[in-house]
């Protein structure tokens, strides 16, 4: 089953041979590559099997590849047995078209029965070591599910742009529950210990047994790679939004 963005340029169709699960996880290729590299953990810690895919057209794009085989640049990972689906998105989405970008997303997860969308994400900000936590930005419904016990603190305040507030825009006046888990990043790619904090969050959150341990490991193995990625990410820095997008 396929579900399509928008007819304006560019244009996302996602692709996926099962039905999703009812919660969404997803990492995008965006500040620090926390996110990103939080999500890739998931699915290699979990064992999830790759079951869909979302291609695009009319943008810059990459394809990965690892042994010599490619694959899609953003993929949707899943398991029989676990009621969670993992969006890794090693493809990068300007601010300007983040909103078409998220209602393909969008329009796949109100087609196909998924409740609730939890992203993981890193954040720029000037910051002191009791700050190295994580923070959300989540619709009313999702914190009342999630969130009640009060063991993630609120971001204080500022402005989402580009794909998350798209998502999260949606999730204000429809049943879906949306948040944006956050935590600040520092330059270095990926921000391992940044990706540790966001996968203890839906360790804590999700109560699923991930264990954040051998993280640091797995992002030495692959250290390399998200170089590369990070650097195709700075040639199109003009494009990312500013630091202060959250106070």
């Amino acid at each position: 089953m396929s579900a399509s963005g928008s007819q304006s340029t560019p244009d996302f169709t996602i692709t996926h041979e099962t039905e999703p699960s009812e919660t969404l996880l997803a990492g995008f290729s965006s500040f620090g590559l926390a996110g990103l590299t939080a999500a890739d953990y998931i699915v290699d810690r979990l064992g999830l099997e790759e079951r869909g895919h979302l291609s695009a057209e009319g943008l810059p794009t990459v394809t990965p590849f690892e042994n010599g085989r490619p694959r899609h640049h953003t993929r949707l990972f899943s398991r029989d047995d676990l009621d969670v689906t993992v969006l890794v998105g090693e493809l990068f989405v300007p601010v300007g078209v983040g909103r078409t970008f998220a209602d393909a997303v969008l329009d796949w997860t109100e087609s196909n029965g998924v409740r609730e969308i939890a992203i993981l994400s890193g954040v720029p900000i000037p910051h002191g070591p009791e700050e190295h936590r994580t923070f959300y930005v989540a619709t009313d419904d999702y914190r009342e599910k999630r969130l009640a016990e009060g063991s993630v603190p609120a971001m204080g305040r500022g402005f989402l742009d580009g794909t998350n507030a798209a998502l999260i825009e949606r999730g204000i006046d429809s049943p879906l529950g949306v948040c944006t888990f956050v935590t600040p990043v520092h330059a270095q790619v990926p921000d391992v210990q940044a990706s540790i904090r966001l996968v203890e969050t839906v360790e804590e959150i999700y109560e699923i047994d991930i264990d954040a341990g051998p993280l640091e490991a797995f992002a030495a193995e692959v250290e390399q790679y998200y170089a590369e990625l990070a650097e195709r990410m700075q040639e199109r820095d003009d494009e990312l939004p500013e630091d202060r997008m959250y106070m």
